[in-house]
């Protein structure tokens, strides 16, 4: 019988902190029960005190989903739990997170206290969770860099105060894996009332080294691990989930396993991506669209004779089918809905007619449509209810010849036109858009990312713009890279307007 590996996971909170890649409460509630048929154990799903949106969400998902425990984060401050405890009021199965910093680089630097101090917040903090909800996990922030002996004093104490998770998060990616293990190790020797317990890893990806911290964590005994889908959060990201998932599935020597439907793994992950507009990279192990690919002519071939002599895993594991429907524009309309739902995607009968149309359009300029593209197009539906739209866009641009820009803006039902010159085709289409958009506003990154191959790739633009103070990210994706990049701003305008 193999022991049980908790998986939590933090996708809805410490993976949306990327840079423009929030979701708003629906999109939430999606990948909530995505993860719920995934089979994670924990969602945790915001963090309600840093903002109303955060606390709306929490409880949406707390009535969304079924079976997972709903986590919801706090700092050791009794508001913020509190405000947790009311977030996760309509949640059946639910969980306060709550914790401080514990190494001296915190305890000096953040709150310029001392060890003992910190002590006492925690073991406070942990007793106050305890008085509104049965399962309260403490973090030990920067647990890393924590000096071991102190670091198991503080986990001895808030065990005793009733924590029933402590999690030891490698806070900024900078354990080596002998070290991570080797301190989850020691607190398992040293740590009075360990058992009454279960120990959490939290690692973080700055030096590349998540998921190996992160397995040494689980080898030498912490039963739950904090992952995220793609491995995305804040810097360098988080664990993935994937990698831990299959990891243990590979290696049958490894007496621990998951609950994770692994078939479920590429769906989730694409639409994970396709919600926060964060393509995976081509090379990310299980998921990247290059894992399962054989460029190689020795690899081919053996392939060919039997798959295991390059593959370690079965793609249909992951849910990758590999005997993909290849769309054209000969297509139908069921072709299209089966793309979408292997990527998954599920849409209306209503929607589907509106994607399958753009569908069409796309598939007459490339002579095959690839999944990326597919997830563009379903994305690209819901241009259709902003407020303002490109109507159209004609540049004139070569070697010798100054770039002009025509534009046709819809707002809101009006029509606008436009005209410019500029320093290159984007620029001559965003100054010409500006005639009609009457806004001070500056463009601070620009990013383009081809997401298919060939010559007739779709190209996807990231916009970052600056606006009364204010950052908005925008995205936009065609064949034509100017059309995109005047989506993208546009994207970013819809999104201040909305603020307005």
């Amino acid at each position: 019988m193999k022991e049980k590996l908790y998986v939590f996971d933090t996708t809805l909170r410490d993976g949306e902190q990327v840079p423009g890649c929030q979701l708003n409460t629906v999109e939430k509630i999606q990948v909530a029960k995505a993860l719920e048929q995934l089979g994670v154990d924990v969602i945790e799903a915001g963090f309600p005190v840093s903002s109303p949106g955060d606390f709306r969400s929490v409880i949406e998902i707390s009535k969304a989903v079924t079976w997972p425990t709903v986590c919801a984060l706090t700092r050791a401050v009794a508001h913020d739990i509190d405000v947790a405890a009311e977030a996760l009021q309509y949640a059946k199965h639910k969980r306060i997170h709550t914790g401080i910093g514990t190494s001296d680089e915190h305890i000096q630097y953040k709150f310029n206290t001392t060890r003992e101090e910190i002590l006492e917040r925690a073991v406070r903090a942990v007793k106050y969770a305890k008085k509104y909800v049965d399962d309260v996990e403490f973090y030990a922030e920067d647990a890393g860099r924590t000096d071991n002996e102190y670091l198991a004093r503080v986990v001895e104490a808030v065990i005793k105060a009733g924590a029933t998770v402590v999690n030891i998060p490698d806070t900024t990616g900078y354990c080596l894996p002998d070290e991570f293990g080797s301190k989850i190790r020691y607190l398992m020797e040293h740590v009075d009332g360990i058992d009454r317990a279960i120990i959490s890893t939290h690692c973080h990806n700055d030096l590349g080294m998540a998921t190996a911290n992160t397995l040494e964590g689980v080898l030498n005994g912490a039963r739950q691990v904090e992952v995220t889908i793609n491995g995305i959060g804040e810097r360098a990201g988080n664990t993935s989930l994937e990698e831990i998932a299959m990891i243990l599935k590979c290696h049958k020597g490894i007496n621990i396993d998951t609950n994770i439907n692994t078939t479920k793994i590429f769906p989730t992950s694409r639409m994970v991506s396709g919600l926060m507009n964060m393509p995976v990279q081509p090379n990310k192990a299980i998921v990247g669209r290059n894992a399962f690919a054989h460029s190689s002519g020795i690899h081919q071939d053996g392939v060919l004779k039997n798959a295991h002599t390059y593959e370690i895993i079965d793609p249909k594991d992951v849910g990758i089918d590999d005997n993909s429907i290849v769309l054209t524009a000969r297509s139908g309309r069921a072709a299209l809905k089966h793309r979408l739902h292997v990527n998954g995607v599920e849409l209306s009968e209503e929607k589907l007619d509106k994607v399958y149309e753009k569908f069409l359009e796309l598939a007459d300029q490339k002579k095959e449509v690839t999944d990326a593209d597919v997830l563009m197009l379903a994305g690209a539906d819901t241009a259709t209810s902003q407020a303002v739209r490109l109507d159209f866009l004609q540049v004139t641009t070569g070697k010798g010849v100054k770039s002009v820009a025509s534009i046709g803006l819809d707002i809101s039902g009006q029509k606008f036109e436009a005209a410019s010159s500029g320093n290159g085709p984007v620029d001559a289409a965003i100054k010409a858009l500006k005639k009609i958009i009457l806004k001070t506003m500056t463009l601070k990154e620009f990013t383009i990312q081809a997401i298919s191959k060939g010559s007739d790739d779709v190209g996807k633009v990231h916009m970052q713009v600056e606006y009364d103070g204010q950052m908005y990210y925008g995205f936009g994706a065609n064949t034509d890279i100017v059309t995109a990049s005047v989506e993208a701003y546009i994207d970013c305008i819809n999104k201040f307007k909305k603020s307005e």
